[in-house]
């Protein structure tokens, strides 16, 4: 074997240290990014944070109170309804003389009932008197109580009509609880998906630094060849171009990763875009992408907007048996009955009611038509249509949501297999670096060849976290179509 020349032993020499340094260099993991000091912030932490902060979700809360006083001012139909009336009245007549004055009080209370009828109990106090003497007693006083009653026959009669209000409030409500529920389901998958992006965001950071401290380290061995005339100028200018490279990468990088913790904080949160986020976190996804037709039923069972379509579809149901009930006549059966007196004190008007006392009754029937009730029947036949629309877009939204739902489970499917895939990309970079390192080790290769063995080894770790985020957020769309991520994390709609 023929010994080395002084100058390729001196460049070997002065190598040796950086080769130490760059095969000491741990390729089993990319180095840390550098996160602010907190402890780490769990996805159940965030999700529960933005339950309680999500301004997307405080504004939902708004609908749903606003549907429910909506269902108060329904059934407010029902509650009794006092009435008092004064009143003072007077009369002088030119030609014969006479003077008259008089004063009435009266009150009464009235309340509707299911059937449609409304039930009112009335009482009053009349004074009149006469200058000159026209009738005895004077001033005379009228006491009376009566109880009357109208119930419609035809149009707006029977519970069916007049409780479609209340119900179709009450269907209100379950729709705005609906539409807060999948609120919240937006909101887990969206701070799911942040959280996850989160996590690469740092990871990739992490792969730029090392690169960086690579490239430095290449230009550093470049340098010192050239100094010993080992080679050009070009493969220094070459290595600093590489360095400049890699730090504009890891500028970008730590862009992405600020752009990514706000983004999070932002769904968590109300201006804290200050507050460090801690180390994120996430076990791998090891289940088996579930059937297609199992997830179909389980989102016709919990979707909440699908839900919410239905109880629409219910709401115009009820619209349409209204309109059917407004197309008949008005046909309405009044009945009255009462008590009155006649004294010259007030008092005795009163208390006389329940002894000495005259009585008066009244029954009537009112009929009432528009011709051809055109209106009406324009208005039944424009909500058999909404109803028809309604049942419509009822299917169309199934035949949506098994689109979505075989779309959600072959991209489970998909993120599966690229999981396997990046991993064994991520095993052969392994064993072309060490096979490169050993080469280098045996003098056959050299520094640049392992440097750039590393970084591609390094690019196929970011890969194999890229394809698991994108795994996990894959599962987070099926969830969120599925309606299965309140039980996940445990969250208890109120």
């Amino acid at each position: 074997m023929s010994p080395l020349s002084p100058r390729l032993a001196l460049v070997l020499l002065s190598l040796a240290p950086l080769g130490a340094c760059a095969l000491r260099a741990e390729p089993d993991a990319p180095a840390p990014a550098a996160v602010a000091t907190a402890p780490a912030l769990t996805l159940e932490d965030c999700i529960a944070r933005a339950l309680q902060k999500n301004f997307d979700l405080q504004a939902e809360t708004l609908n749903t109170d606003n549907a429910k006083e909506a269902l108060t001012v329904q059934k407010a139909d029902y509650v009794p309804v006092f009435t008092v009336v004064g009143t003072r009245s007077g009369n002088d007549s030119y030609r014969t003389g006479v003077e008259t004055d008089g004063s009435s009080l009266r009150g009464g209370v009235s309340q509707k009932i299911p059937t449609g009828a409304t039930v009112t109990l009335g009482t009053g106090l009349d004074r009149s008197s006469n200058n000159p003497l026209v009738t005895s007693p004077n001033p005379a006083y009228l006491g009376d109580l009566s109880v009357s009653i109208k119930q419609p026959l035809l149009k707006s009669a029977g519970t069916l009509a007049n409780l479609a209000a209340i119900k179709r409030a009450k269907l209100g409500v379950a729709r705005a609880e609906l539409d807060y529920k999948s609120q919240v389901l937006v909101v887990i998958r969206d701070v799911e998906a942040a959280y996850y992006q989160l996590h690469f965001a740092r990871e990739q950071l992490a792969a730029r630094q090392q690169s960086l401290s690579l490239a430095e380290q290449l230009h550093r061995e470049a340098k010192i060849r050239n100094e010993v005339k080992v080679n050009t100028d070009l493969d220094v200018l070459s290595a600093e171009v590489g360095v400049a490279n890699n730090r504009r990468s890891v500028l970008l990088a730590e862009q992405v990763v600020r752009n990514a913790e706000d983004v999070l904080l932002n769904l968590i949160g109300q201006f804290e875009f200050g507050a460090p986020v801690g180390p994120v976190v996430f076990a791998d996804y090891v289940e088996e992408a579930p059937p297609v037709d199992v997830v179909y039923q389980r989102a016709l069972e919990r979707q909440p907007g699908y839900l919410a379509a239905q109880k629409a579809v219910q709401q115009y149901d009820l619209d349409t048996a209204t309109a059917k009930n407004a197309r008949r006549p008005t046909l309405d059966l009044g009945a009255a009955y009462g008590w009155n007196t006649y004294e010259d004190r007030s008092h005795d008007a009163i208390h006389s009611l329940s002894s000495n006392r005259g009585n008066d009754w009244q029954v009537d029937l009112t009929l009432s038509m528009p011709w051809g009730l055109k209106a009406e029947n324009a208005r039944y036949r424009t909500a058999l249509n909404t109803l028809a629309q309604a049942k419509s877009r009822l299917r169309q939204q199934e035949q949506s949501i098994l689109v979505q739902v075989r779309a959600a489970v072959l991209a489970v499917a998909t993120g599966i297999e690229s999981v396997k895939i990046a991993a064994q990309a991520t095993e052969l970079s392994r064993r072309q670096y060490e096979m490169e390192k050993a080469r280098f080790d045996a003098g056959v290769s050299t520094a640049y060849r392992v440097l750039e063995s590393q970084t591609d080894l390094e690019k196929a770790r970011v890969s194999e976290v890229e394809s698991r985020v994108n795994l996990r957020v894959a599962v987070a769309d099926l969830q969120q179509i599925e309606g299965s991520s309140l039980a996940r994390f445990k969250v208890a709609v109120q």
